[in-house]
């Protein structure tokens, strides 16, 4: 899957960390690159877009949208997909991405990323509705693997096997985020590296890293996708794992609640340029 964002690590912008990444005191402590989230920008001006002017400037910028809603029985979000479009007009982000999921339907919108089932006729409805996406922006767009809390009883296919239908058909990529395979894993009973290693690394044009909670039941545990923590560990090694056999990608450290420090957060960037850097020195040698 080819891709104009660099190979390194990047960061979810957010608005306290504006002047961090613009100032001259930063040194090298600066990403790679940065996402935002396209729906917090919809208005025309203000102090938001004088901002992300300021930033696009300096930085490659990601379009992590978050309200397309493809997997809607009633289709996609078109008034979403057309400030999208207004949006990228104006910046030209270097990518553009979104859910496998749905969050509303012919009466309601849900602040939720819903999971659908995998079977052939959500793989063709989907299919459908990204193709309404790329021909629109006029570009090939990345689907990120849900968190997912449930599993569908009538699911036809894996969703490694999901996704890899879905990219061959659709002609979209893969934004993999490895946090999402360990918490939709530990809450469903996959193998996680079975998970990993069944992603063709061709089709990945981005990688999410983020935090989770964990909640005990009797049941066992329960894992929270709130992007409010550092990587775990558990995650880190099937980062490493999955980096060792595609080489680098361009990786963000997703960042969304309780937002930290600039510097705790480019502590977790430095983890991401140990991981690129030591799979570039090993496959060059």
């Amino acid at each position: 899957m080819p891709h104009s964002l660099p190979p390194s690590g990047g960061i979810g912008l957010k608005s306290v960390h504006y002047s961090d990444i613009l100032s001259d005191e930063a040194g090298s402590n600066k990403p790679g690159w940065v996402e935002v989230h396209p729906q917090n920008y919809f208005g025309d001006g203000g102090p938001l877009h004088r901002w992300l002017t300021a930033i696009a400037g300096v930085y490659p910028l990601s379009f992590h949208s978050v309200g397309l809603s493809l997997g809607s029985a009633e289709g996609l979000n078109i008034d979403d997909l057309e400030q999208i479009a207004a949006l990228c007009e104006r910046y030209e982000p270097a990518m553009v991405s979104d859910h496998l999921s749905w969050s509303g339907n012919a009466h309601d919108r849900y602040p939720d990323l819903l999971p659908i089932p995998y079977t052939v006729e959500a793989l063709d409805h989907f299919s459908e509705q990204i193709a309404k996406v790329q021909d629109r922006l006029k570009r090939p767009i990345l689907i990120e693997n849900p968190s997912r809390y449930l599993s569908y009883r009538d699911d036809e296919m894996s969703e490694t096997e999901f996704i890899s239908a879905l990219c061959k058909q659709s002609g979209c990529g893969l934004l993999f985020d490895i946090n999402n395979v360990e918490v939709t894993a530990t809450n469903v009973g996959l193998d996680m590296e079975a998970y990993i290693d069944a992603i063709d690394p061709d089709i990945v044009g981005e990688i999410h890293l983020a935090g989770h909670a964990r909640e005990e039941h009797d049941s066992g545990p329960l894992l929270i996708d709130d992007h409010g923590s550092i990587v775990s560990d558990v995650t880190w090694r099937l980062y490493d794992r999955f980096i060792k056999r595609a080489g680098a990608k361009p990786t963000l450290i997703e960042w969304d609640t309780d937002i930290p420090a600039y510097d705790v957060l480019m502590a977790e960037v430095a983890k991401v340029e140990a991981v690129l850097n030591g799979t570039q020195n090993a496959l060059a040698s």
